[in-house]
C-alpha cells in the first residue's frame, strides 16, 4: 500500500473525482494542500484576489458544464468566512462546489489560537456537509463522501476543513483502486408520470414549468422533446431559461414579479393547468400564491422530496430527478400519441404565440445619456445564438432578462435566489476556464462591477478573456426603485466629482482607469450608436491580449424596469408595444 500524506492523498481523490482546476488563495494554514498540490501536478490552480471571489469563480465553474464541479481552497479563518457567501449562492440554486479550508492544528482548536474558527459550524446551514476531520486516515473517505453527497439529490455544496497537523499526517492509500461512489437519485413511476398526464389531458389550457434542475439534469433535450409530443407551451424559469431556445414555438415566455416577459406572464393567468418539473415556485417566480395558483391545477416534479409542498400543495408531487422524470415522460407520451389519447392543443398554442408575437416592450430609444433597454436590443443584434451571458443581480439583471435572448441550456449563468453583488466578473472567469472558446458576454451594473473588481487581475493574469457590459448609471438602481415605496432617494448615490477624471462629469468611479489598472482592457461609450462599434473593438482586443475587456454605456441616471407585486399587476414604467 502506497504512503503518503493525508493532504496528498486528498488531492489524489480530487484528481480521480475529474478535478482539474481549483481555485483559491493560499495561506500558512492550508500549505500542506498547496504542497500537494504542486507534488502531484494534475490540478491546475487559478489564484483569485479574494476568497469569495474564488468560491464566486468555483460556482462559475460548475454552472458552465453538465458534471463540473468547482473547486474552491483557502487558507484557516477569514478564509473560510469569505466562502460562505459562495457556499450560500451554490446552496441556493442546487450547485455543487467543494470549499476546502486549512485549520489550526488540532491540539490547539479549542485554544483560540490565530485565524482559528469553528467554519464547520458557521457554514452547517449553507451546505451539504460542513465537517471538520479529526482523523488523518479519514481524509480520502471525507472527500470521497463529500462528492457522493454533491451529485446525489439535489446538488449542492460541501466543506471541508483540515487541521495542519491532519494533513501533515502520513497515511496509507492506494489511489490507483479508489473509485468514486454512485451518486443516488430518485426516480418517478409510471404510475406517478401516467397520472400526471392525465390531470394535462384534463385541462384546457396547459403549461409546463422548466426549472433549473432540468438544466442541473442535462436533460433539456428530453424536456424539448416532451412538450412537442403533447405540444404544450413552455414557461421557463430565470435558473430553466435556455432549457427551451426563445424562438421555438412552445416557448411562450417567462414569468413572475421582475424577470419576466409580458406576454409569459398574460399565458400563465389564462392557464388552469401547470405541471413544473426541476422548480422550486420562487417568489419571484409566482408573487403571492392566491393570485398564482387561483384556478389552476399543479403537478410538481422535485429531486428533493421537502421542496414538494414548501410554498403550496400541489394536486399531484413526484419525487424525481427531472432527467429520469422526463425520459419516462417521454415514453408515455408517445404510448399516448400514437394510441391517441393525447389532445388537440393547437388552438392553445396559437393563443401563446399570438400574446407572444403582440405583447412586447419597446427598446428602440435614441436617448442620449443612453436609456438601458437600448443596450439590451444592440446586444441581441451583435451577439449570436450560442452567446453565455453571465449576470448577478439588479436592474441590470432584470432588464437583461426581460430583453436579451436565450437559446441553449447553460447559455444564462446566474445567481438566482442569493443574488450577492459582486458575482458577476469571478462567476464568469470560472465559465471562462471551463469553456475556452464560446462566447462569454457578462453583464453588471456599476456597483455589482466595484464589489469584487480586482478578480479581473485574475483574468488577466491567467488569460481569461470575455466581454463585460457595464451598464453605469453611478446609482444603486434597483434599491433606489424599491425606495419610491418609501417615498426616498436615501444612500444610494454613487455619484460624486472625481478629481482625476473630471471628464465624468460626476458619474464618480474611473471604470476605464481602475480596469486599466488591473491589466485589462475597457471602453466608454455615450452613444446608442457607439455601442456594437465598441463590441466589434472588444473581440479585437480579447484577440490581441487574451484579457477581460469591459464595454462600459453611460446610462441616463435613472430609469424604473417593468416589475410589480403580483404577476397580474407588473407596473410598466416605459413604452409597451401592443403589436397587431
Amino acid at each position: 500500500m502506497a504512503k503518503m500524506t493525508a493532504a496528498e492523498a486528498a488531492v489524489h481523490v480530487l484528481q480521480k473525482e475529474g478535478i482539474s482546476v481549483a481555485f483559491g488563495v493560499p495561506g500558512a494554514a492550508i500549505n500542506p494542500l498547496y504542497a500537494a498540490l504542486k507534488k502531484v501536478g494534475k490540478i491546475k490552480h487559478i489564484l483569485g484576489r479574494h476568497v469569495e471571489g474564488a468560491s464566486h469563480m468555483a460556482e462559475g465553474y460548475t454552472r458552465a458544464a453538465p458534471g463540473n464541479i468547482g473547486v474552491c481552497i483557502g487558507t484557516s479563518g477569514p478564509a473560510g468566512t469569505d466562502m460562505i457567501t459562495g457556499l450560500y449562492s451554490a446552496q441556493a440554486d442546487s450547485i455543487p462546489i467543494l470549499c476546502i479550508t486549512g485549520q489550526a492544528p488540532r491540539a490547539r482548536l479549542h485554544k483560540e489560537d490565530f485565524q482559528a474558527v469553528d467554519i464547520a459550524a458557521i457554514a452547517k446551514t449553507v451546505t451539504k456537509m460542513a465537517t471538520t476531520v479529526l482523523e488523518p486516515a479519514q481524509v480520502p473517505r471525507v472527500f470521497q463522501q463529500a462528492f457522493h453527497l454533491m451529485r446525489s439529490g439535489r446538488p449542492g455544496p460541501v466543506l471541508i476543513d483540515l487541521p495542519f497537523d491532519v494533513m501533515m499526517a502520513q497515511i496509507e492509500f492506494d489511489p490507483e483502486t479508489y473509485t468514486p461512489l454512485d451518486a443516488f437519485k430518485p426516480r418517478a413511476s409510471r404510475a406517478q408520470v401516467e397520472k400526471a398526464l392525465e390531470m394535462m389531458n384534463d385541462s384546457e389550457h396547459p403549461l409546463i414549468t422548466a426549472g433549473g434542475g432540468i438544466i442541473n439534469a442535462n436533460a433539456s433535450a428530453l424536456l424539448q422533446e416532451f412538450a412537442e409530443i403533447v405540444n404544450v407551451p413552455v414557461i421557463p424559469t430565470l435558473m430553466g431559461w435556455g432549457t427551451i431556445p426563445d424562438d421555438h414555438e412552445l416557448m411562450a415566455g417567462m414569468a413572475g414579479l421582475q424577470t419576466s416577459h409580458r406576454y409569459g406572464n398574460a399565458t400563465v393567468l389564462a392557464s388552469d393547468f401547470i405541471i413544473g418539473i426541476g422548480n422550486r415556485w420562487a417568489n419571484r417566480h409566482t408573487g403571492s400564491v392566491d393570485v398564482f395558483t387561483e384556478g389552476r391545477t399543479f403537478v410538481h416534479v422535485d429531486i428533493e422530496p421537502t421542496q414538494i409542498g414548501r410554498v403550496f400543495g400541489p394536486d399531484l408531487g413526484i419525487v424525481s430527478d427531472a432527467g429520469y422524470a422526463l425520459e419516462l415522460f417521454v415514453e408515455v407520451a408517445k404510448e399516448w400519441k400514437a394510441a391517441g389519447k393525447l389532445r388537440d392543443r393547437s388552438g392553445w398554442v396559437a393563443q401563446c404565440q399570438h400574446r407572444k408575437r403582440t405583447m412586447l416592450r419597446k427598446t428602440g430609444y435614441d436617448n442620449v445619456p443612453v436609456k438601458p433597454l437600448r443596450v439590451y436590443e444592440e446586444m441581441n443584434k451583435y451577439f449570436g445564438r450560442n452567446t453565455r451571458y453571465v449576470s448577478a443581480i439588479g436592474l441590470s439583471q432584470i432588464a437583461a432578462a426581460q430583453f436579451l435572448h436565450v437559446y441553449q441550456p447553460r447559455n444564462w449563468i446566474n445567481c438566482g435566489q442569493a443574488g450577492p453583488l459582486g458575482w458577476t466578473i469571478p462567476a464568469a472567469l470560472g465559465v471562462r476556464a471551463s469553456d475556452p472558446t464560446t462566447d462569454i458576454v457578462a453583464i453588471s451594473g456599476d456597483y455589482d462591477f466595484q464589489f469584487l473588481i480586482e478578480e479581473l487581475a485574475v483574468g488577466a493574469q491567467f488569460k481569461l478573456p470575455y466581454i463585460h457590459v457595464l451598464v453605469n448609471n453611478s446609482y444603486l438602481g434597483l434599491i433606489r426603485q424599491s425606495q419610491r415605496g418609501f417615498d426616498m432617494d436615501f444612500c444610494v448615490q454613487l455619484s460624486f466629482e472625481n478629481v482625476n477624471a473630471p471628464e465624468l462629469n460626476g458619474y464618480g468611479v474611473d471604470h476605464v482607469a481602475v480596469v486599466e489598472g488591473l491589466g485589462c482592457k475597457a471602453i466608454r461609450v455615450h452613444k446608442p450608436d457607439d455601442i456594437i462599434p465598441a463590441f466589434e473593438k472588444a473581440r479585437e482586443l480579447m484577440a490581441q491580449f487574451s484579457v477581460p475587456v469591459v464595454v462600459e454605456v453611460i446610462l441616463e441616471r435613472v430609469t424604473n424596469i417593468a416589475m410589480g407585486t403580483e404577476i397580474n399587476a407588473i407596473n410598466e414604467f416605459n413604452d409597451v408595444i401592443d403589436a397587431a
